[in-house]
């Protein structure tokens, strides 16, 4: 093999490598959240998380509980976009903080991300 094929060789696979490692490392990520994180709000209808890329549902969702580790039941869709997670809480919430604990696959790579956000209820 002569240097100039080896050249072109070795900048082709290399080439290669920058655009599957790019795929490899796109995992969803949460963009935002309705409440904001560290906000205070009124009682909220329902909890709206949006993520970076589309969801599998089966493998994606949230937990809601207060700081001193009561938990609240949520009813959660995802939305028609694929993006965003949507919880309904089944009960009403009193004054206080809580936590929102979500895990959320996206459904281009298979790779599960977790996270926690805090707000307060007025």
């Amino acid at each position: 093999m002569t240097f100039s094929k080896s050249l072109a060789a070795t900048i082709l696979m290399c080439g290669t490598l920058a655009v599957s490692s790019g795929v490899a490392f796109a995992h969803a990520a949460l963009v935002q959240s309705d409440p904001a994180p560290n906000s205070t709000v009124a009682t909220p209808k329902a909890i709206k998380l949006t993520f970076s890329e589309k969801l599998t549902p089966a493998f994606s969702g949230f937990e809601l509980s207060m700081s001193d580790g009561m938990t609240m039941k949520v009813a959660t869709k995802l939305s028609d976009d694929g993006k965003s997670l949507i919880g309904t809480p089944a009960g009403s919430f009193m004054s206080g903080a809580y936590k929102i604990a979500w895990h959320a696959t996206s459904a281009d790579d298979g790779h599960r991300m977790d996270g926690s956000l805090m707000f307060k209820v007025k």
